[in-house]
């Protein structure tokens, strides 16, 4: 074979082999553009997905801190309005009917905590030593029943040592935020 032959043979099969390498990388770049492009919408999609579930838990969460809010405020108005008894043996009596009456409620479940704040804390009210009765409060109601008590114990000394002349309500209203009528 002539070597001009073999030259042009050689040269037809690196032109080939070129082309073939053009055509099928060509193919990959075409077809990881549409598997980029899926993943870009996928990525785009989970993204939206975690901004509105953000968004939902902080509705959720501000929604819980307004309840919250409100329960405290009813709970100190309601307080307020009722009138305590006086005698040593009316104040056992309606102490012993509040605690029952929270207790009941705490009986029930977890959906009725907030419902057994105010009877807890009326029985608060009348108690000799309610330092004494904060501490068992601490060790038989539940959590959420006596961290709302606490909350509520804060806010009325809050009111009580730094606005004298405002009332019990008002000053809850201006501690959490919340308007009384």
């Amino acid at each position: 074979m002539k070597s001009s032959t073999i030259a042009l043979i050689a040269t037809g099969v690196i032109a080939s082999a070129g082309l073939g390498y053009l055509i099928y990388f060509d193919s990959m770049r075409r077809n990881m553009g549409m598997v980029g492009k899926n993943a870009n919408l996928i990525y785009d999609q989970l993204g939206r997905e975690r901004k509105q579930a953000a968004k939902a838990s902080k509705d959720a969460e501000n929604n819980e801190k307004e309840s919250r809010l409100k329960l405290i405020e009813n709970v100190i108005v309601e307080c307020s309005k009722e009138d305590l008894p006086t005698s040593a043996e009316a104040k056992e009596k309606y102490f012993m009917e509040q605690v029952a009456a929270g207790e009941a409620l705490c009986g029930k479940g977890p959906s009725y905590y907030d419902e057994a704040v105010l009877p807890f804390y009326k029985a608060l009210k009348v108690y000799p030593a309610p330092m004494e009765l904060v501490m068992i409060y601490q060790k038989t109601i539940p959590e959420p029943v006596f961290s709302t008590i606490t909350t509520i114990l804060a806010i009325e000394q809050k009111a009580m040592e730094g606005q004298q002349t405002e009332t019990p309500e008002a000053a809850a209203a201006s501690a959490t935020g919340v308007d009384i009528e």
